[in-house]
């Protein structure tokens, strides 16, 4: 079948977006399934042929595009998350990217038989560790806030780093011995540098000047960022190649930590255009893959891959972070978690023809050698992560916890049961005093305001699935709902019901502005104050074969609010709410809040 250009890029925005949501739905690391779909509809079934359908545009579609994503990983680098790693962040960066080309050119050299020309080349790619890959493994492990920096730094300082490390030793190789002194290129790469670095920051600082003095107008802010971008893009390649990866990360970085009002929803913008980005690139390339290139390489490859993965990455790790304040569990993951991706590849496919044509024969492997390690990082890494992680205590513990919103006694009643049935909780509020009975229940809390930049920079919420959004203040509640629904998806946050107007009352507060309404009507704020105060209980009822929902159902007392639902030994917890359908089967626990007159417990065995 004939694919003309249009029908090609819808196949590759239709493969990419099936693949992330195919390893959303099945837990897997996307970046696993989006090689396979370009290997399948490239190699495999021969859909998409990069070369011919996009011909000399291809380099440049690429290149935009890993700009452009490098800017939306920028973008989400806190500097408050580089305070708590920034000795660790330092020393990967500064030594480790050097120890990582040093030792990855000579295992080239004397592993895989490279000539040392060829060798340098392929140590300075190795040494990018990329966010195209390591952001979606981060997202799908779950990783505590600390050695997600440390990876999440690493890879996107690391990016243009490996990029212009490159660059260096390619014209080095073209020009040396007939163009100017290595120091006099030296000199004049670091002008080209610090001058790409000032266009990023600047280009930052001024978009954050616009958008704070009210210059731009709303609906023209997304746009006019992504048109910086590539404008910054292209000028800092105009001083030296590459330079624009550069150029584009500083841009993100200061843009992002400019504290401007919209930042979330600038944030929000981007990271949607960055996974579109991030699928349509990463199928391009490997549909782009020549398989029978493959065939070019032997066992002094495979032992080359095998002693990047397993002894050039722990050594640069382990070396590089002496003395840090890492901890060995941190040192361990990150010297295990180094998968490349989308720049080492570009990189690759740039230089590897140009050295072949300079009469450097083994280049012909550079791509083979360089897509083997992409493959072999992506599948071990991306399946590895998060057992790797969990078993040295760096990974959340599950998605089932509860974040509690207000303090209240019958909030503390509800967090101290969760606490008792193994669910990890945590209760903010601003008042100490009203935290005083979580404290001495022994539930943990933090005390300080929700919203404020305090609680985003030391709140370790990665472990937390859900949000219970249960002050007095209706439009409070409305307002950490909206906040937190980007992180923790609109279905898992919840909120009292508003005690001033009916759910379905059109002056009430709208739909697209607040969290689903928790429990029923009947359970607003004073409501359940007031039940408390009467004796209402928090009561559970293990259902079995002899006792199912429709015998609690028919033995519920009148009045009773259902909370939430326990899947079997703590699979999964449902809130109850208008918006989630219950069926109970055998062995999962319903919690309720009934009056005083029920025990406070029920539970039937067979």
């Amino acid at each position: 079948m004939e694919f003309h250009l249009i029908h090609v890029l819808v196949l590759i925005a239709a493969l990419g977006i099936a693949a992330q949501w195919l390893a959303w739905r099945l837990r897997l690391p996307a970046i696993v399934l989006l090689l396979m779909a370009g290997l399948l509809a490239g190699p495999g079934l021969g859909w998409i042929e990069p070369d011919t359908d996009l011909g000399p545009l291809l380099p440049a579609v690429i290149g935009l595009g890993v700009a452009i994503i490098l800017f939306d990983g920028g973008l989400n680098l806190k500097l408050h998350e580089l305070k708590q790693a920034a000795n660790g962040v330092k020393r990967l960066v500064f030594l480790g990217a050097p120890l990582a080309w040093i030792l990855g050119s000579g295992l080239a050299h004397y592993v895989g038989g490279l000539s040392w020309p060829v060798s340098l080349l392929f140590g300075a790619i190795t040494v990018v560790t990329g966010p195209t890959v390591i952001m979606p493994l981060l997202r799908q492990a779950r990783l505590k806030q600390r050695p997600a920096s440390f990876l999440k730094w690493e890879g996107i300082i690391n990016d243009p780093i490996g990029a212009l490390l490159a660059v260096i030793t390619y014209e080095y190789l073209v020009y040396a011995g007939q163009g100017p002194s290595l120091g006099l290129q030296l000199s004049e790469l670091g002008l080209a540098l610090v001058a790409a670095t000032a266009l990023g920051a600047g280009a930052g600082f001024l978009l954050a000047h616009l958008f704070r003095h009210g210059h731009v107008p709303e609906f023209l802010k997304p746009p006019l960022i992504l048109s910086t971008v590539i404008v910054v893009y292209v000028i800092a390649n105009l001083f030296q190649d590459e330079a624009g990866l550069l150029a584009t990360t500083v841009m993100g970085v200061v843009l992002g930590n400019s504290k401007l009002p919209s930042i979330d929803e600038l944030r929000r913008f981007k990271e949607s255009i960055t996974i579109l980005l991030v699928s349509g690139v990463f199928i391009l390339l490997t549909a782009d893959m020549d398989i029978t290139t493959l065939q070019q390489l032997d066992w002094h490859s495979g032992l080359l891959i095998a002693a990047i993965i397993f002894l050039a990455r722990p050594i640069t790790v382990f070396v590089s972070t002496l003395g840090t304040d890492m901890s060995w569990q941190e040192r361990s993951l990150v010297a295990w978690i180094a998968p490349r991706g989308i720049v080492a590849a570009a990189v690759a496919g740039v230089f590897a023809p140009a050295l072949i044509d300079l009469g450097y024969t083994d280049a012909q492997l550079l791509l083979p050698l360089v897509f083997s390690l992409i493959i072999a990082t992506v599948f071990l890494h991306g399946f590895s992560i998060g057992m790797v992680a969990r078993r040295l205590d760096l990974a959340a513990s599950s998605r089932k916890g509860v974040l509690i919103v207000g303090a209240s006694p019958w909030s503390t009643q509800l967090a101290k049961l969760l606490k008792d049935m193994g669910i990890g909780v945590l209760m903010v509020d601003s008042s100490w005093h009203r935290l005083r009975p979580a404290r001495l229940d022994g539930i943990p809390v933090y005390f300080g305001e929700m919203l404020s930049e305090s609680a985003e920079e030391r709140l370790e919420t990665n472990n937390m699935g859900y949000l219970l959004a249960t002050t007095e203040n209706d439009a409070y509640n409305a307002l950490v709902c909206t906040r937190l629904a980007s992180e923790l998806g609109r279905s898992r946050i919840f909120q009292l019901p508003m005690a001033a107007m009916a759910e379905e009352d059109p002056k009430s507060l709208a739909r697209t502005l607040r969290g689903n309404i928790a429990f029923s009507e009947e359970a607003d704020y004073q409501g359940l104050l007031r039940r408390h105060y009467q004796g209402w209980v928090l009561q559970k009822t293990s259902l079995t074969e002899a006792y199912n929902f429709d015998d609690y159902s028919k033995n519920s007392p009148d009045g009773a609010i259902a909370i939430f639902l326990m899947r079997g030994e703590g699979k999964e917890l449902l809130f109850h709410s208008a918006t989630n359908s219950w069926e109970p089967t055998a062995g999962d626990t319903l919690v309720a809040f009934v009056p005083p007159s029920e025990p406070e417990t029920r539970s039937v065995s067979d």
